[in-house]
């Protein structure tokens, strides 16, 4: 299995916020991570990528247990994640932010970059090259000059699944990548998380808006910590206990 948990669980004190939790995800596949706010998606994310120890439980990233793995060894190890609070360089240009993210795996020494030496001006055209490229397959080179800052909201998060990809992870989480977009920015989003799947990338994404169905080869539902659900996007739209947690019995759309 290329990455998978076994009854993962996290407690704050007596609130246990996830409970028993086991998902799998096959390469080269998009799974759906979905459920109502406040859910235990996010505090999920985190037990992943090494920011909270769980209570109890595992996370097995290609047949090896990574669950008490700091952050920057889960990064490491190929899996990038964003977050639902964009941490971007607001002065920077959206190319920059991404040539930055290209520097944590870095292919100059210190002597290198210190002496401007061919290899490091080799590697930084490289670097440029390569930020260039994921910046197009987002279709975001149209503002690679704009300050982050100055991005509409859903242009910054596409930004954060740049500095993402420019990790060059093989499994990519992403925390709600449709957060606060509006209908053009959420369809403009979706086509672009498509051509990255294309490029061999492995994606788990959690979401509470229920358009990412649409994304998704398989989907796990999360209410209160526990898995209520899981299988294809039209039998979770379907189910029963998916609908109550979503619409309080109403109808899913």
């Amino acid at each position: 299995m290329f990455f998978e948990t076994r009854s993962l669980t996290k407690a704050f004190g007596g609130l246990v916020a996830v409970s028993q939790f086991d998902i799998s995800v096959n390469e080269g596949e998009i799974v759906g991570l979905i459920g109502p706010n406040g859910a235990g998606k996010s505090t999920f994310f985190n037990l992943v990528t090494g920011v909270f120890p769980p209570t109890s439980g595992q996370v097995v990233f290609e047949e090896k247990n990574i669950t008490w793995m700091k952050p920057h060894q889960v990064a490491a190890l190929g899996i990038g994640r964003t977050f639902q609070l964009n941490p971007l360089f607001g002065d920077f240009t959206v190319l920059k932010n991404v040539t930055a993210s290209f520097h944590l795996h870095p292919r100059s020494s210190i002597l290198d970059i210190y002496f401007n030496t061919r290899t490091h001006r080799r590697n930084e055209a490289y670097i440029g090259e390569e930020s260039l490229k994921v910046l197009h397959l987002l279709g975001l080179e149209g503002v690679k000059h704009v300050l982050a800052k100055n991005l509409p909201h859903g242009y910054q998060k596409l930004l954060g699944v740049a500095r993402a990809l420019a990790t060059r992870p093989r499994l990519l989480l992403l925390d709600e990548p449709l957060g606060g977009m509006n209908p053009e920015e959420i369809d403009f989003t979706l086509k672009a998380l498509k051509k990255t799947r294309e490029q061999g990338v492995t994606i788990l994404i959690v979401e509470h808006n229920m358009q990412i169905l649409d994304l998704c080869d398989r989907v796990v539902v999360i209410s209160f910590g526990q898995k209520i659900c899981e299988g294809t996007p039209k039998a979770v739209r379907e189910d029963e206990q998916v609908i109550r947690a979503y619409f309080g019995g109403e109808h899913a759309p």
